[in-house]
Formats: C-alpha cells, structure tokens, sequence
C-alpha cells in the first residue's frame, strides 16, 4: 500500500473515529452563570469589596466575612466554590485563571449577556446582536442542531433565569426542545407534583426582576425535568451572579455564587445517581461576560469596560481529561464552546457552521 493511499485512509479512520467518540449514550450538561468574575473564581473573595455599604442596607458582613474571607486566595476559592475545587477539577480542567497564565475570552467585541450567550451557542458572534433585546437569534444554536440529529429528538432542553434566553435558543429553530425562562411555567408529560409546585412558586413569587426569576426555582424545574425526562443535552443559564454585581451588592453577589456552586454539586450528584446519566455525562461550566475590577468597575462590564472580555470555562466528566487547573497555555475563546460540545457528543458542529471556533482540543480526550 502507497503511502499517499494510507495517509488517506487514516485521515478518514481519525475523522470516523472523531464523529463517534461520544457514543450512542453521551450527554452533556451545560450551566452557565452571568456575569461571575474570573477574579472571584480563582482568587475567592475580595475583601476590600466586602464591607457594609456594598451589602443590603450597609447590613453588618461580618459572618460573611468568616464565611468567604482567608489568608490566600486558594482558602477563598475554595470556601466560596468548594464543589468546582474539589469534585469539579480532580474529574476535569478550568481555565481563564488570568494569574497563572491562561486566558479566556469572548470574541463577540461587546462583552455583555445576549452576545455571549448567542456566541457560546454557536460558535461565533454575530454584530447584529448588538443588544439585549428579546427577540429570536437569527443564527442556529448547536442545541437547536442537535435536536435534529439521530437520536436527540425531544432530547434537548433549555432553562434560563432571564426570559431572553428562551430566544437566544430561538424555539423556532429548536422545535422538538423543551425550551422554558424566566417566570413561563413547564408542560410536560407526565406532569409531576414537584414541577406543578415549582410552576405556581414562579408564579407567585415576587419579582425583584420583571425579566428575570431567583436562580433558585428555575435550577429546580431542570432538575425535575431531567429526572423525569432524561434528556441528553442540558443548558441551564442563572442568573442572580450577574443581577446582584449591577446592584453593587457584593455580599449577595458572592452568596449567588456559592449557590451555584451548590447547585452544581446538586445536579452532578443527581446524574450519577441515574444509570442513564451515570458515567455517561460532561458538564461544562462557564459564563457569558466578565466584569470590571473594584473599586467600581466590578459592577459594570460591556464595550467600554475592556476587562469585561474575560470569562472562565470548565470541563469535567466524560470525555474530559483531568488536567485541573489549566496554567501557562495558550488561550481559549468562548466561540469554542459549541463545537466542544458537541464534539463531547461524537458530533461535529464546525461541519454544519463554518464561523463556529475548533473544539478546544486539550479539553477532549
């Protein structure tokens, strides 16, 4: 045999054996919280932001600072996410730790929610989204193209915090998904107890936020519906992280934060403890902007605040290999997430969307 001829034919055995990595039984799950600081997910807390008058009414942070406060900013991060610090990086990698050497970004140019949330969905920004108005993304989502591949049909779903994120995923595009934000309550068959009591506490509850519903609701309607429905692809978007940092309410800011941590333990535990999602599942844990720096600028993000353009991208699961915290490597970009997404799956996005970033390939086995 030539060499030309076996260099073809193993060109073509890597790019089979990349199209069905994942297996007929993957899934993935990807959580995203808005507008969290890389800062506070590598350094911990900042003390000098976590005083009185950037918390309810000048209330007295003294236990939160017992609560998040230590002597290095490994103690911080690790008391404020401790779930991502252990369980998280022993079975996964992290990047965007700016400190040692590894930056991640997004490449949308305007560094707030929309864009962010339609770049990590389809692997390119767009300059039509040039704000956070709710209206449907033109563009096709890797979940919208998921749903319509052999195998995930009425397997894709989508909750979101903010009642934009429903048409960031566009249903229309993404038909066969159940795709639900904000205070909109879930159908579903069979309808359970749980999800009909989580309906009328969305109803019911106050809102602090017309646009946008507690974090704590919408994580519990998905994971209810992944309990009974079992899908295989998952995004979940929060909210508060980023609601409470444009408050100037650091003391709840962090306090969101440990609560998705939380949440993230939660969901991870329930996944392993279903023979359908048990060693079959990657999660991906990320974020749609970044943020100023303090004193004031940790409230803002968007175009004019430069900074803002730095996010955080973790990986842990199947698939993933265990690396932990990623240092001095080259950068990563958040139009690389769908395509690592997908590639999770044994699927290959950048076939059916030119724009969309490589996988990231030191993030897939």
């Amino acid at each position: 045999m030539s060499k030309i001829v076996w260099a073809v034919l193993l060109g073509i055995a890597t790019i089979a054996g990349a199209q069905v990595r994942g297996g007929d039984d993957a899934r993935v799950v990807l959580v995203m919280t808005d507008g969290m600081r890389w800062q506070e997910v590598f350094r911990g807390a900042d003390e000098s932001l976590l005083v009185p008058e950037r918390y309810f009414d000048k209330r007295d942070v003294s236990e939160l600072k017992k609560k998040y406060l230590a002597a290095t900013p490994e103690e911080r991060r690790q008391k404020l996410m401790p779930f991502l610090w252990g369980t998280f990086l022993s079975q996964g990698q992290i990047y965007g730790d700016r400190d040692a050497g590894s930056d991640a970004s997004v490449t949308n140019g305007f560094s707030f929610s929309y864009p962010g949330y339609s770049e990590t969905l389809t692997g390119h920004g767009d300059q039509r989204i040039d704000s956070n108005d709710d209206r449907p993304n033109p563009n096709l989502t890797v979940l919208a193209w998921l749903s319509k591949q052999p195998g995930f049909q009425g397997k894709v779903a989508a909750f979101g915090a903010w009642h934009v994120i429903a048409n960031v995923v566009n249903p229309e595009n993404c038909m066969s998904c159940m795709v639900k934000a904000g205070y909109d309550p879930v159908e579903m068959s069979p309808m359970t107890k749980e999800m009909k009591i989580l309906n009328n506490i969305k109803a019911n509850s106050p809102r602090v936020w017309e646009d946008e519903a507690y974090d704590a609701p919408v994580f519990e309607t998905a994971l209810e519906y992944m309990r009974v429905k079992k899908p295989r692809v998952v995004f979940l978007s929060l909210g508060e992280t980023d609601d409470w940092a444009h408050a100037g309410n650091y003391g709840e800011y962090l306090e969101a934060a440990h609560r998705v941590d939380g949440y993230l333990k939660r969901l991870w535990d329930t996944l392993q403890s279903m023979p359908e999602y048990k060693d079959k599942t990657t999660m991906i844990f990320m974020v749609d902007h970044g943020r100023g720096s303090a004193p004031e600028e940790w409230k803002s993000h968007g175009q004019k605040v430069p900074e803002s353009k730095y996010i955080f991208m973790g990986f842990m699961g199947r698939g993933v290999p265990a690396a932990g915290l990623e240092k001095n490597v080259a950068p990563v970009t958040q139009s690389q997430a769908a395509a690592t997404l997908a590639r999770y799956l044994g699927l290959d996005w950048n076939a059916a969307e030119k724009l969309a970033g490589a996988p990231i390939a030191a993030a897939v086995k």
